[in-house]
């Protein structure tokens, strides 16, 4: 009985230390969270601006790739600036609705049940990283 409190109380010391480490390893300061905001912005608009030599589903997969890879950039800052679980959940909530969104527009340009098994898996992956998110 003795061992599983000290078990309890060891684990419970680990996570509080990972937290603690955590949120003074990573933390940044104002300046430096707006400076990352700013080159996300502008990591996006030059991203953006490389789609518009496409065209039609090409066009429109490019688009969704910078648009995540934005946003996912955002919640990463966003956890570095702020670090704390709820934050860490966000960014892997990021991730996976990213990668839906993008998984959906390669999907468009399939037809068919080809298309409608793209679209099963897309949303089995996104709902698996979702329940992922959540454990985490």
């Amino acid at each position: 009985m003795q061992a599983i409190t000290i078990k309890h109380a060891l684990t419970a010391l680990g996570v509080a230390m990972t937290f603690t480490f955590a949120s003074h390893a990573s933390a940044m300061t104002r300046d430096e969270h707006k400076a990352a905001e700013d080159r996300i912005e502008a990591e996006y608009k030059a991203d953006k601006q490389r789609c518009d030599g496409l065209a039609g589903n090409a066009k429109d997969v490019c688009q969704s790739e910078a648009k995540g890879k934005e946003k996912v950039a955002k919640a990463e800052n966003d956890a570095q600036y702020k670090p704390s679980a709820k934050a860490a959940a966000k960014v892997v909530e990021t991730k996976a609705d990213a990668a839906y969104d993008t998984a959906k527009q390669k999907c468009d340009a399939l037809a068919g049940n080809t298309k409608d098994v793209c679209m099963k898996d897309a949303k089995a992956a996104h709902v698996a990283a979702m329940a992922d998110a959540k454990r985490s």
